[in-house]
């Protein structure tokens, strides 16, 4: 399966965010990939919610949903937004994530299930949970003869959820994400070849890069894992740009083979 990962700095303004996505998607797809993964936020990475919630729109008002839909149609391929912030009430939004059909029709939707409230120290807090409702669904989709799992970005420090997503017969795992500089440097790339390990899963990993518009400084780097743990390919940047590989996902049940890890599964009893 030839895909691509489209890695971007995105800003506080959503058109331009779209058009900057667009043009990335199309040079995927010309040079060859199937499937293309945007990271988290792909169309608004604006840290102030009085902001953000000004320009947010509900599902069915956001110009970007019928855009990518059409852009997926036409350039025949199978399209994941990582997420897009949609308004669900007021003060509510959900960080969604949205894949594509090559017939751009919207194949499944993943709501982010963990969110982010951490303080990271020299006045670096986030609490994604004051404005962003968690989902609460796992979802499993078929892509060309494989099935896709979905996640985003600070979901992958829940390990379950991965091998749930594996279990239910996910071969490719994507972590759209715009992880901090901080937590990047020091646990990005060790986290996703956990994943992948744990699960005998490739890992796609589209991210966020750069200092943004809002003032926010993501790490960049998107990732490609392999399921035996190994980098397929990986952008040692962050700037905005395409990462592209070919997958051979007899890699995926020749690992399982060897290390059945998810065959394993036992329910223990002791102190809690």
């Amino acid at each position: 399966m030839d895909v691509a990962l489209v890695q971007m700095r995105s800003g506080i303004d959503p058109a331009e965010n779209l058009a900057t996505a667009s043009a990335l998607i199309r040079a995927a797809a010309a040079d060859g990939a199937r499937f293309v993964a945007t990271p988290e936020t792909t169309h608004l990475v604006q840290k102030d919610a009085d902001a953000a919630f000004a320009v947010m729109c509900t599902p069915d008002d956001d110009p970007a949903i019928p855009a990518f839909a059409a852009l997926a149609a036409e350039l025949g391929i199978w399209l994941l937004i990582g997420s897009l912030a949609v308004r669900i009430g007021e003060r509510r939004a959900a960080n969604r994530s949205f894949l594509f059909s090559p017939a751009g029709e919207i194949a499944a939707t993943y709501d982010k299930a963990h969110m982010f409230n951490v303080g990271l120290g020299q006045g670096e807090t986030y609490r994604e949970s004051d404005n962003y409702q968690a989902g609460d669904r796992l979802v499993v989709h078929d892509i060309a003869g494989a099935k896709l799992g979905l996640s985003i970005c600070y979901d992958v420090r829940f390990a379950y959820l991965y091998r749930r997503l594996a279990q239910a017969g996910a071969k490719i795992l994507t972590v759209p994400a715009a992880f901090t500089k901080p937590t990047g440097r020091a646990h990005w790339d060790v986290l996703l070849r956990a994943r992948a390990i744990e699960t005998g899963s490739f890992v796609l990993a589209p991210a966020q890069g750069g200092l943004h518009a809002d003032g926010r400084k993501t790490w960049g780097h998107s990732i490609i894992i392999g399921p035996w743990g190994e980098t397929v390919a990986e952008l040692e940047h962050d700037n905005p740009g395409l990462l592209r590989a070919s997958l051979d996902l007899r890699k995926v049940a020749e690992a399982r083979r060897r290390v059945p890890a998810l065959e394993h599964d036992r329910t223990l009893t002791g102190p809690l």
